[in-house]
């Protein structure tokens, strides 16, 4: 047998074919590679591109469509357009697709055009900003595209062909009239990611009267962005007074915050359709809108309320029950912490002084004890925001109740017991809530009460102790810190209502949110100078029988709410002679009345400093030892920050098993 097996063995090699050898001439035959060719685009999401053809390897290097397709970049540009709420679409797919099926012709690629990519990328940036999302890099236009000298093509030729062609037959359409205010209004809740893109586009959309900026960001991350409308933006006029909006304070209560949206929508279209009204407050008023103090404990509430949907056949109790464990779900922000509980107490120090002769409640000083305790970064960036610029009138949106609350919120009770407990403006305030309540379509009717205020609430507002007593408050914080006076807003008895509710939300509050900005304008306002016609800051407004003063900003100008009546007013200053006038406000009056006064020089008498009222070296003290800065880097320290930061919400779509991580999407990396 072994003889057997070792012939057939023989037999086998010596008909197998020679082994190549270098060394022999025309033994060894080249291997010959497959050039690449030009091949039919099979990505679905690429199928609209102006060109058929494509090639493999592509521009990133994947060397066939089964790894394109398998890629993170493949994924985002089939998402993208929901990513982005519709914004940029399909401008960014197709620039995404010009790169991973790049157009080929004569068996060889072409590159896109770097020009069309920068004209993308800087109408586009911002929306990716928006949801907290990097520039992708395989979109980066110095890396995967090339100039028009290096034989480029436009790969969105064919896009532009298609409006240039709805262009001209919109031409040939008879002339219609604009659109009716609002009906660019999306009556569904925004994301934050929304939202940003929304007020963004509004800010391009009235580039001449509106502007956004960032006053910080969140415990998160999340930007807490401004809408600024003036008709000269980003700049203090003299004398003009300004004014703000804040909503979403709680991150479960949103309706104010889709007003406030709507509303920088409506004054945009508005001022661009000519409507006078509010042409007049534009130009007359910078207006401040901040819809969101807290997007992170909205993202939790919007996550709560659709985890917690529950089935229409569940008993009645059951769904009741289901909907008490939901009501605070998101109200506080990422630190567990109640944003309206976190601004300093300056109310108990009022009240602990208010029985000296020279008790005023006006520019308290920050304790610096307050720094020594938890400080949202939400609070705190709201806090030199307030400071940091002359605002007059404010209001925040909360939900739960229908009714406007104004100060104080902190009851006079020894105990904190709910009690009715008047600031010395009581009369002022009292004005300025019943603006909001009787201009909202139903907020002062009777028969419509909800909620807990309604045992005390008279005609749609409530005096926030008498209500419900609280310290730390920010409308408190407003009056006893600053010189902005201002009221809390419950629009509506559900914190987070049906989308379908929202139409009719808009027009209940829609009137009332213009005419409460319009009572900037009562009262008075001017400048005090000295004898040469300088402007004095740090002067004084008295009223009398009202022990809160207004002082002078920059320029020496002052804004003073009123309601009509007859006052008598003083000026001061130190170092200077006191002046006063008598005025009346009618009561039909609807600009501030301009009051001006001019201090001579006087020394200073000795032994005379009020030590009731506090300096303005203490009250510019804030935060002096940085301790926020040292409470958040410890925060840092503690834990290492990429495990701390919270991935984005789209992050897990993604992050899939087996395949890389995109880190490429995070704005961090």
């Amino acid at each position: 047998m072994l003889p057997l097996v070792l012939l057939q063995l023989l037999v086998l090699v010596s008909c197998s074919p020679p082994r190549c050898d270098p060394s022999i001439r025309g033994l060894c035959k080249p291997i010959l590679e497959e050039k690449p060719k030009c091949s039919d685009v099979q990505l679905s999401y690429c199928d609209d591109m102006p060109y058929t053809q494509t090639m493999f390897p592509n521009i990133l290097g994947h060397k066939s469509r089964e790894e394109s397709e398998a890629g993170a970049e493949y994924l985002l540009m089939s998402v993208v357009e929901s990513l982005l709420g519709g914004e940029c679409n399909p401008e960014i797919r197709m620039l995404g697709c010009s790169v991973l099926t790049p157009r080929c012709e004569k068996a060889k690629v072409l590159r896109p055009c770097r020009s069309t990519c920068e004209a993308v990328r800087k109408q586009c940036s911002h929306a990716f900003d928006g949801i907290q999302m990097a520039w992708p890099y395989f979109l980066d236009c110095d890396r995967f595209f090339v100039g028009e000298q290096e034989g480029c093509y436009d790969p969105l030729e064919g896009l532009k062909a298609e409006q240039d062609a709805a262009a001209i037959d919109s031409m040939e359409m008879e002339i219609v009239p604009p659109e009716e205010p609002g009906t660019s209004m999306k009556f569904t809740y925004h994301s934050n990611a929304q939202m940003i893109s929304v007020l963004q586009k509004t800010e391009e959309q009235c580039s001449s009267i509106a502007r956004t900026y960032s006053i910080g960001r969140s415990m998160e991350g999340r930007e807490l962005l401004v809408i600024e409308f003036s008709d000269n933006p980003g700049q203090h006029e003299l004398l003009e007074p300004e004014m703000k909006y804040i909503g979403n304070m709680h991150g479960n209560e949103v309706l104010g915050r889709q007003l406030l949206i709507y509303l920088a929508q409506y004054l945009c279209s508005e001022y661009l359709l000519g409507n006078e009204r509010v042409q007049t407050l534009i130009n007359t008023t910078r207006i401040h809108i901040l819809p969101s103090m807290n997007p992170d404990g909205y993202e939790v509430a919007v996550n709560g309320v659709q985890d917690n949907n529950y089935d229409d056949n569940e008993d009645t109790n059951a769904q009741q029950g289901q909907r008490y464990d939901t009501w605070n779900i998101g109200r506080n922000n990422a630190q567990n912490i109640d944003l309206n509980r976190n601004f300093p107490d300056l109310t108990s120090i009022v009240y602990s002084r208010r029985r000296k002769r020279t008790f005023r409640t006006d520019h308290f000083p920050i304790p610096d004890y307050y720094w020594f305790g938890k400080v949202a970064p939400e609070t705190y960036a709201v806090m030199k925001w307030i400071r940091s610029i002359p605002f007059v009138l404010s209001a925040n949106f909360h939900g739960g109740d229908l009714v406007v609350s104004y100060p104080f919120d902190l009851s006079q009770h020894p105990h904190e017991h709910n009690m009715l407990s008047k600031t010395p403006d009581d009369q002022v305030f009292k004005f300025l809530a019943k603006a909001y309540a009787n201009a909202h379509e139903t907020m002062s009717y009777e028969n419509v009460r909800c909620g807990s205020s309604h045992t005390f609430s008279q005609k749609g507002i409530v005096n926030g102790a008498q209500w419900s007593s609280f310290a730390g408050g920010m409308q408190d914080f407003n009056y006893l810190h600053t010189n902005c006076f201002e009221v809390t807003v419950e629009v509506g008895c559900d914190k987070f209502p049906p989308e379908e509710d929202l139409f009719i939300a808009w027009h209940e509050n829609q009137e009332a949110l213009l005419t409460f900005m319009e009572h900037v304008h009562h009262g008075i306002k001017g400048i005090i100078k000295d004898e040469e016609g300088n402007g004095i800051k740090g002067a004084r407004i008295s009223v009398k029988g009202i022990r809160h003063d207004i002082t002078t900003v920059e320029n020496g100008e002052y804004w003073r709410l009123l309601t009509p009546g007859t006052h008598i007013l003083t000026a001061s200053a130190p170092g200077y002679t006191k002046a006063m006038k008598k005025v009346r406000l009618p009561p039909g009056m609807h600009t501030a009345g301009r009051v001006d006064f001019v201090l001579n020089k006087a020394a200073p008498e000795p032994d005379q400093e009020d030590h009731a009222i506090p300096t303005m070296d203490s009250y510019g003290r804030f935060d002096p030892y940085n301790q926020y800065e040292r409470y958040t880097l410890m925060a840092d320290q503690s834990q290492n920050r990429e495990e701390r930061a919270e991935k984005p919400w789209w992050w897990n779509y993604f992050v899939l098993p087996g395949r890389p991580v995109p880190t490429w999407l995070l704005k961090q990396y």
